[in-house]
């Protein structure tokens, strides 16, 4: 499985960073990912629904850490890239991955 796309919309909130599709596979999207920037640093967080509790739960998530941290490796890869061409007028926010960014699950459990 590899990350063939990453849409990133920039946010200029607090902690809200952006707002985050990726594509799998060019096959699969997730829509509703987040970068927030947390006490310490950026992290992603995952996309998720308020329970009639108030609880938020995550709707996707990854279900172990070589995954989480692919995701997390290519979307903060991404929103760094749109953050530096942010001031030459970059237009795009979205672009797919070329060969040699693409990252493979077997390549991160390996």
């Amino acid at each position: 499985m590899e990350i063939t796309e990453v849409r990133l919309t920039l946010r200029h909130e607090d902690r809200l960073k952006a707002f985050v599709s990726i594509t799998f596979d060019n096959a699969f999207v997730v829509r509703g990912l987040k970068v927030i920037e947390g006490n310490s640093d950026l992290f992603v967080a995952m996309p998720s629904r308020r329970r009639k509790d108030g609880e938020f739960r995550d709707i996707a998530h990854p279900i172990n850490n070589e995954t989480r941290e692919m995701i997390e490796g290519a979307v903060l890869a991404e929103y760094q890239r749109q953050l530096a061409l942010e001031g030459t007028d970059a237009g795009a926010e979205t672009r797919p991955l070329s060969d040699h960014e693409l990252v493979s699950v077997d390549e991160v459990c390996d």
